[in-house]
């Protein structure tokens, strides 16, 4: 497993949230030094430990671990459905409507 790659992911997931390790280390109940370890990749982490990150960032484990799980949802689907929960729900519709006239 490429533990620097998924230490990436979380790093830029809690920078897009706008935490620091600080911040993350307390919604997760861990150290800092713990948070900037499992960022940096040095550390397999617990599932549990790896599951409160996920839920604490509001991002899927399968975002997280793309490259290394086999079946999981593709980066491009992953981040295009972040993309549109983001927008009104009358945008929604408009995009829903474009793709089903684009594929069908």
């Amino acid at each position: 497993m490429d533990l620097k790659a998924v230490g990436q992911r979380i790093k830029a997931a809690r920078e897009a949230k706008n935490l620091t390790q600080e911040e993350l280390a307390a919604l997760v109940n861990l150290s800092t030094t713990h948070v900037s370890v499992i960022e940096r990749g040095l550390k397999v982490t617990k599932f549990d430990t790896f599951v409160a990150i996920a839920n604490a960032l509001d991002i899927s484990a399968d975002a997280l671990l793309i490259d290394v799980v086999t079946h999981s949802v593709t980066g491009v689907t992953n981040e295009l459905s972040e993309m549109i929960e983001k927008l009104p729900k009358n945008e929604q519709k408009r995009i829903l409507n474009a793709v089903r006239a684009f594929v069908g």
